[in-house]
């Protein structure tokens, strides 16, 4: 596929985006699994499925309930991704950042990106929060890799400040505001879907990870180059391979996500105005 071809489908995403909320809230958040019932905190929802946005996948995961949702929360306009299609579902890594390019495309100037994560840091554990400073992409592909068009920005990004200070300091004061804890630390991204072995979360561990998962990156990626600001949190939901005596499980995953999903909405609903101000300027 042409550069050409690329931009022209992430530009009928746009559009879709775009007709379904008028207008399109400038800060979008993907929630990633079991965390998608922030959205039930919304007011005067509209709902938008993923089978209605042309060259998006359906999202097939448990936990995720494959739609955009628009509303209000906390009196600012928010767009929320309720799941998320992934890399080791066998979808090319075009198709896994193209609605992100098309959120910011139509307008999205903050998004905050959300996953469950295993815990790499002994500090970290199931239930915590870690709000993510850098990661490591270790998913053998680059969202970027193939041809070029100018309309998604620079060839060559800088990723040095791929999660923004600013948005940070955002999330940081929403969780100190509400006497919440929010870890920070480097999150390291394999493809899945297998859950990683004792060695590569050892290795990983040596290059400075404090968690690790099988998204995120990409979008944070693809929304980087095209110059929206993101954000990005964790939510710790098991120990990784050969932290603990346990083994790991999807079904832990959402357990301990389901658990910690009203402190991380907490976090996003109050820092929800301070981010909508933060993408107006």
């Amino acid at each position: 596929m042409s550069g050409e071809e690329m931009f022209e489908r992430v530009q009928r995403v746009a559009e879709t985006i775009t007709r379904a909320f008028d207008p399109c809230p400038r800060t979008a958040m993907v929630l990633g699994s079991g965390l998608g019932g922030l959205a039930s905190s919304l007011e005067t929802p509209v709902h938008l499925p993923f089978d209605e946005i042309p060259g998006y996948p359906a999202a097939k995961v448990e936990g995720h309930a494959g739609r955009l949702a628009g509303g209000t929360l906390n009196g600012a306009p928010v767009l929320l991704q309720q799941g998320r299609v992934h890399y080791y579902e066998g979808h090319p890594m075009e198709s896994v950042v193209i609605l992100a390019r098309g959120l910011v495309l139509a307008g999205v100037r903050v998004l905050i990106v959300t996953n469950a994560a295993g815990a790499i840091d002994p500090d970290l554990g199931p239930g915590d929060l870690m709000r993510i400073t850098d990661h490591l992409n270790l998913m053998g592909r680059n969202p970027l890799i193939g041809p070029h068009h100018p309309g998604f920005g620079e060839r060559f990004p800088d990723m040095s400040r791929a999660y923004g200070p600013e948005v940070g300091e955002i999330l940081d004061r929403a969780a100190a505001a509400k006497d919440l804890t929010l870890h920070k630390g480097v999150y390291a991204a394999f493809s899945g879907p297998s859950y990683e072995t004792p060695a590569e979360i050892r290795m990983v561990r040596t290059l400075g990870a404090s968690a690790v998962g099988m998204s995120t990156v990409p979008e944070a990626i693809a929304a980087t180059q095209m110059g929206a600001r993101v954000g990005a949190i964790s939510c710790i939901a098991n120990s990784a391979a050969g932290m603990s005596h346990s083994g790991i499980s999807h079904e832990e995953v959402l357990e301990v996500t389901a658990e910690a999903a009203r402190r991380l909405a907490e976090i996003l609903i109050t820092a929800l105005p301070d981010l909508d101000a933060l993408a107006g300027r």
